[in-house]
């Protein structure tokens, strides 16, 4: 599962793991695509056991990843997105252009 997990978090520039019943999941779902951002969001039991496992906490999501390199859950990134710092991170990944 672990190959998967890595293979899934490199498949687009950002890819949120997540579940349909999360409202956190929703709000950062929501601020990517306000950011013009098309995110992968793939989901799945076994995703979520393996991300419980590297991140240290249940429920595991949601997991940002940009780039290939986690970023995080919803205090991560909103804190990178009121500092300014997701836009660059988002634009050096290739996931936004302007």
């Amino acid at each position: 599962m672990a190959e998967r997990l890595a293979k899934l978090s490199t498949e687009k520039a950002v890819v949120i793991f997540t579940t349909s019943q999360c409202p956190m999941c929703y709000t950062v779902a929501s601020l990517f695509s306000d950011l013009g951002v098309c995110a992968a969001d793939p989901r799945g039991r076994d995703m979520e056991r393996e991300l419980a496992r590297r991140l240290g906490r249940s429920p595991p999501v949601p997991a940002v990843f940009i780039g290939g390199k986690l970023v995080g859950s919803t205090d991560r990134v909103m804190s990178l997105h009121l500092d300014g710092k997701l836009e660059p991170m988002l634009k050096s990944a290739g996931a936004k252009w302007l």
